[in-house]
């Protein structure tokens, strides 16, 4: 049974909205027009975009934005170095905030998002992370192969109920929907550069390195219910190409992350495809069982592909 510690409301706290976007223009104005929406005050909150050499229409949308919104405070960064981790860090550099809310460029929020991330904080100084929902909006309709653990996987789905609630041990807030207190970064490090999207490589697991780190120290996160982040999902998400090379780069993020914490870490790490290679045959069985084959297959195919990144094939 999780609880809360301290009530204790402290004042002004600022968030800073930190927004990391590599080549994004057709989401990029609407992303930061939900942001412009919420139900808060302009002096509560900040934008912090960075640039990852974009070379598309970016700046132009937000220049755009700019005009649209100009009290909103919008502060506009590129970083040079290409990888999505260099750009986290670099908004962590740039934020003024004590709070830090990463949103992804390519979604929406709900209208009380930001109301609840920083009321949250201010109410549990004892309290470092927090997380809300992930919830998949496609362009286009939902493939049969999809399955809970595919959809998991491709969409960053993330629903653990209506209620306030500690997040389950081994899990945390998905990278796109996530907030910090910024003191976090000084105890734990800044992302790591060699995990993260980089360009149209799909390596990931930055977030999960940070967590894992709070959680050696002790640091607790919470999933907030009511900040809802809306992740669109085009069509090309939803490919055999897309699936094969996302897929992969999974089994190789882990097999750097955990390489880089010790090879005890890592041979764990290959004890546990293991069994998770077993839960993947009893899914498939399942799933064929319930006459939804495909979604079976696509779970072997998942396993296949993470284990290959896992071993460096």
């Amino acid at each position: 049974m999780w609880y809360l510690l301290s009530t204790r409301k402290t004042e002004n706290m600022l968030a800073s909205v930190i927004m990391c976007t590599y080549n994004r223009d057709k989401y990029i104005y609407n992303v930061l027009k939900s942001i412009a929406d919420n139900k808060i005050s302009v002096d509560q909150y900040e934008i912090v975009l960075v640039n990852n050499n974009s070379n598309d229409n970016t700046e132009a949308e937000c220049n755009r934005f700019t005009t649209d919104y100009p009290d909103v405070k919008f502060r506009y960064f590129i970083e040079r170095n290409q990888g999505l981790s260099y750009a986290r860090n670099r908004g962590i550099q740039e934020a003024n905030g004590d709070l830090l809310v990463y949103v992804d460029d390519d979604a929406l929020i709900n209208d009380e998002y930001l109301q609840t991330y920083i009321k949250f904080f201010e109410e549990h100084p004892e309290i470092d992370a927090a997380g809300g929902p992930i919830i998949p909006k496609y362009e286009t309709e939902e493939p049969s192969w999809m399955s809970t653990f595919t959809r998991q996987l491709i969409t960053g789905k993330l629903y653990l109920g209506d209620k306030v609630r500690e997040f389950p041990s081994h899990s945390f807030p998905g990278g796109g929907n996530a907030a910090y207190r910024k003191s976090v970064f000084d105890k734990v490090g800044l992302f790591n550069v060699e995990l993260g999207r980089k360009g149209n490589s799909l390596i990931g697991a930055e977030e999960k390195d940070i967590f894992d780190k709070m959680t050696t120290l002790g640091m607790r996160f919470f999933y907030l219910p009511t900040a809802i982040l809306y992740h669109l999902i085009p069509e090309k998400k939803l490919t055999k190409e897309y699936f094969d090379n996302l897929t992969y780069s999974i089994g190789k993020s882990e097999r750097i992350r955990t390489k880089n914490i010790s090879t005890i870490k890592y041979l764990k790490r290959l004890v546990m495809e293991g069994i998770k290679w077993a839960a993947s045959f009893v899914l498939c069985a399942y799933h064929t069982i319930k006459l939804s084959p495909k979604k079976g297959i696509k779970l072997l195919q998942f396993r296949w592909n993470v284990t290959k990144g896992l071993l460096g094939l």
